[in-house]
């Protein structure tokens, strides 16, 4: 399974901005999409967003769009997930995935998934 490591989680008051990295340890990402989801507790996972291994094409979910942003960089091994006029709804577990071929919102659609990252956004 390949290593995929989330981080920059963390409290944010509403209105504030978070970056999230996603890294992976012992694969290159050049091939793969990387999406990112999230689960809040008592919730179904959400597809939040997805960039393919290009980098040319990204999606995001209508909850988010407008206010997220997704890039990758391939030398680095990382993509980002910028998030920026955070909302209390934006409250979740944040987990990255990837995926050879295009992306996907379909969870199991990918195999290799990281830890997750804690996202509170709280007043």
């Amino acid at each position: 399974q390949l290593q995929l490591v989330e981080s920059g989680g963390g409290l944010v008051q509403p209105g504030g901005s978070l970056r999230l990295s996603c890294v992976a340890s012992d694969f290159t990402l050049d091939y793969y999409a990387i999406a990112w989801f999230r689960q809040a507790p008592g919730k179904e996972r959400e597809g939040v967003s997805c960039v393919i291994s290009t980098g040319s094409s990204t999606n995001f979910a209508d909850s988010v769009k407008g206010r997220f942003t997704i890039d990758r960089d391939n030398a680095k091994n990382t993509v980002y997930l910028q998030m920026n006029n955070l909302k209390l709804e934006d409250t979740a577990v944040y987990y990255c995935a990837a995926r050879r071929g295009p992306c996907s919102v379909y969870g199991p659609a990918y195999n290799d998934w990281g830890q997750g990252t804690q996202v509170t956004v709280s007043s």
